[in-house]
């Protein structure tokens, strides 16, 4: 290169030149962005982030989310560049097979990674919720003469993100929230995948967010990297305030023909334009992935920043420790993720009632329990807190200058809600559940499946399910949406049939680190069953267990499956059945998956493959019972929408009643 060069300027086109060259080796990928937003992402990462790449785990550091995930080449290249560990050799295998580098950032997969974002919007409400979890952690440890906790979330994000509509949701609660920690960049290249944006968003973004009570800064040049340096030094210094800068950039910088063009977005550059995009920024070497010595040298220095910024936390932490022993032992076991040892003792079971109590009552009960003896459990609903029963003691909501309470108010932003809670689980330190009716899961969903993808612990809890909503109607009946559910890898999903059972399911979705858990919970009341009449409620921790057998444990001629509300109509079957001397069983299978996990010699013990005449029962639609009842059996399920009238009508008029499930298994017998 030209040894009178400037070195700032050096740095930020090696990001250009690795990100396109990576992209062009795997002949896929995403070079524009990356190309455009180099200079922001230098002056970030080298001048303003606290972040150590000897340890991406301290508690402390920035938090960084590239919300705009399919630009991911640019997170990988500041990684490789600032020392942490992902090699020039990752950044080659770009994309391929067992790389570090998949082509959406992808959380627990690389070092350094926050969070898995590529649909768009996800990062950018992620953030959202690292900054409440900072705000909050802060609020209740931090002490006059020792900020333990103190910390920014930093973003970027593009036009895309700024579309979709979950993004509204997130910006509109952190600006009156007020959450001064975070900081998002935006790149405003006016460029989509269909071309300008001129075609489909052309509204004040700045007087949006603005409206919303964010700061707005804005640099007019993308390569001013000394504008952009004052933006961030702006934005740090608004505390009561999170602060959006528009950087008016250029999508593919430096591609003589493809700067300032949707064909930079989502393609390689070909490689005759990335030589004469090399040519283009008086890039001289001819070699491929040639970082220069001095480049890295510059970038590695973030190393030495970032040892020696937690070197002084470490002796604000030792400080924190001898004077506040109590606070700082609390902190420690926030931060592991464990459950303070004995927390479920003298869990709140319930009596047998036969009149019984909603299972939204009983996990609301469960809720105080928990909260006593699990200070780090923070969530909220989706403005229906009294209707989802989750409201934390007689606390008050978390707010501006009240960040150290556990109750959050969402509002009605659904969407926003599952992913900053995702967000909160993300940043560490705290256990968050969220909360609606199950049928709004669908709002969540997104989320819901990128929770189960990074296998982060997340508790949400979906009540008023199945048909028992009642006058409601079709619209607010979940009927598609248990097997929906279901059908996302790695979601642990459980509807308890009563109180006992509810208490059992948050138990196993709080002592699950390695996924979200999902709580399928009634409106209406469910018998409370006598455990001495009937197996123990433990045994919903197998996901599926034998609930009631013939009284001489014969080999059963019938086999009743059911979940949740439905469980009561099997168990009224069974009775008849045995007192016509007909051997049957009763099954409750409450979660699917922790049945599935279960050895093989477990559920051939719960479900014997001789017994072929099977009847599950469930309230929603019948597509995958057949895994359970094979060719041979029946469900009673609906795989129809549902319609306006009391819950009993609708249950008597759909054949969920205890004399229907005896006129099935009889059919089944006969």
């Amino acid at each position: 290169m030209n040894p009178t060069r400037n070195l700032e300027s050096d740095c930020i086109n090696t990001i250009r030149i690795l990100s396109a060259e990576a992209v062009q080796k795997a002949n896929s990928g995403h070079p524009g962005m990356p190309m455009g937003t180099a200079p922001m992402a230098y002056v970030l990462w080298t001048h303003h982030m606290k972040h150590n790449p000897q340890n991406p785990q301290w508690f402390d550091r920035d938090r960084f989310v590239l919300s705009a995930g399919h630009g991911s080449i640019l997170l990988y290249t500041l990684l490789f560049l600032t020392g942490y560990e992902v090699s020039l050799e990752d950044i080659k295998s770009f994309r391929q097979w067992g790389s570090k580098t998949p082509g959406h950032p992808e959380f627990g997969h690389t070092p350094g990674v926050e969070t898995t974002t590529g649909p768009l919007g996800q990062g950018f409400a992620n953030t959202v919720g690292m900054a409440i979890a900072e705000k909050h952690l802060a609020a209740r440890f931090n002490k006059p003469d020792c900020q333990i906790i103190n910390h920014n979330i930093y973003g970027i994000c593009g036009d895309g993100d700024l579309m979709e509509g979950i993004s509204s949701e997130a910006a509109s609660l952190a600006g009156h929230l007020k959450l001064g920690n975070l900081i998002f960049l935006y790149d405003d290249n006016h460029i989509s995948i269909d071309g300008s944006t001129d075609i489909t968003f052309t509204e004040d973004r700045a007087k949006r967010f603005e409206s919303y009570g964010w700061q707005v800064i804005k640099v007019d040049d993308g390569n001013d990297i000394k504008a952009i340096d004052n933006a961030l030094t702006v934005a740090k210094a608004e505390t009561n305030k999170p602060s959006l800068i528009t950087v008016r950039t250029q999508i593919g910088f430096g591609s003589p023909n493809k700067q300032n063009s949707s064909k930079a977005h989502g393609a390689p550059l070909g490689e005759d334009e990335l030589k004469l995009t090399k040519l283009n920024l008086g890039w001289s070497s001819e070699e491929s992935f040639d970082v220069p010595a001095d480049v890295l040298n510059k970038f590695r220095s973030v190393k030495e920043t970032g040892i020696k910024a937690q070197e002084n936390w470490d002796k604000q932490w030792d400080f924190y420790q001898k004077t506040y022993p109590s606070e700082s032992k609390q902190l420690m076991q926030f931060i592991s993720g464990d459950l303070p040892a004995g927390w479920d003792n003298n869990l709140p079971f319930q009596d047998p009632n036969p009149k019984g109590e909603a299972t939204r009552k009983s996990s609301g009960r469960m809720i105080q329990f928990i909260a006593e003896k699990i200070s780090n459990l923070i969530g909220g609903s989706a403005d229906l807190a009294e209707s989802n029963m989750t409201f934390i003691g007689k606390g008050d909501f978390l707010e501006p200058g009240k960040y150290e309470n556990r109750n959050i108010a969402w509002g009605v932003r659904e969407h926003a809600m599952a992913s900053a809670s995702n967000g909160i689980a993300l940043h560490g330190g705290l256990i968050p559940f969220s909360a609606t009716f199950m049928v709004f899961s669908d709002y969540c969903r997104p989320a819901i499946r990128l929770a189960s993808l990074m296998k982060i612990r997340q508790i949400f809890v979906f009540t008023h399910d199945g048909i028992g909503v009642g006058e409601d109607g079709p619209t607010h009946q979940p009927i598609e949406h248990y097997m929906a559910l279901r059908g996302i890898p790695g979601l642990m999903f459980m509807r308890p049939c009563d109180a006992n059972e509810t208490v059992y399911a948050w138990k196993a979705a709080l002592e699950r680190k390695d996924g979200p858990t999902i709580l399928s919970l009634t409106r209406q009341n469910l018998p409370i069953l006598d455990r001495t009449q009937y197996s123990s409620a433990e045994g919903l921790l197998k996901g599926g267990y034998v609930l009631a057998d013939s009284p001489d444990k014969a080999q059963p001629q019938v086999i009743l499956i059911a979940t949740g509300s439905e469980v009561q109509y099997a168990l009224y079957a069974y009775q008849k059945l045995i007192s016509e001397g007909v051997a049957c069983r009763v099954v409750s299978l409450p979660c699917w998956e922790l049945f599935e996990a279960q050895p093989i010699e477990y559920r051939n013990e719960v479900l014997p493959p001789t017994v072929t005449r099977r009847l599950a029962i469930e309230t929603g639609i019948s597509l995958g019972w057949e895994r359970y009842v094979g060719l041979s059996g029946k469900v009673i399920g609906l795989d129809h929408f549902g319609a306006s009238a009391p819950g009993d009508v609708l249950a008597k008029e759909y054949g969920f009643t205890g004399e229907n499930v005896l006129k099935v298994a009889k059919e089944l017998l006969s």
